[in-house]
């Protein structure tokens, strides 16, 4: 039986796409904010030292972020491709069943009666 849970089910794996998401979704936020503020600031002829300078680091934080995001997003694609490819364990049944006797229509499932035991092929007992 297969002891890792298929991966759907699995919690690292949401985590890991609900992460990359959020992180994706906050970099493009601050990278649309701040480039939207710089270019106001810079068209009006308004715009101060921090806006500029600062609003360039802002932007790069807000690209990083996207990044990330993407490469979480990759390795999330990548990993269920890999889970694709990995073996399924194979239930192994202890019961062997005899041909001759699959097929013997004269071969019951159990004993006729719920009282009735077969202690051997010889010797039947009745309590």
């Amino acid at each position: 039986m297969n002891t890792r849970p298929r991966l759907v089910r699995s919690i690292p794996f949401w985590l890991l796409i609900a992460g990359s998401l959020a992180s994706a979704t906050a970099g493009a936020l601050v990278l649309v904010d701040k480039l939207s503020l710089m270019e106001t600031a810079l068209t009006a002829g308004t715009a101060t030292g921090v806006e500029v300078y600062v609003g360039q680091i802002w932007a790069v934080l807000g690209a990083i972020l996207i990044g990330a995001g993407a490469v979480g997003l990759a390795l999330a694609a990548t990993l269920g491709a890999l889970r694709a490819f990995a073996p399924t364990a194979v239930i192994a049944d202890d019961r062997i069943v005899d041909d001759a006797a699959w097929n013997d229509p004269t071969v019951t499932d159990g004993p006729a009666d719920a009282d009735e035991r077969v202690e051997s092929d010889a010797t039947r007992v009745t309590r």
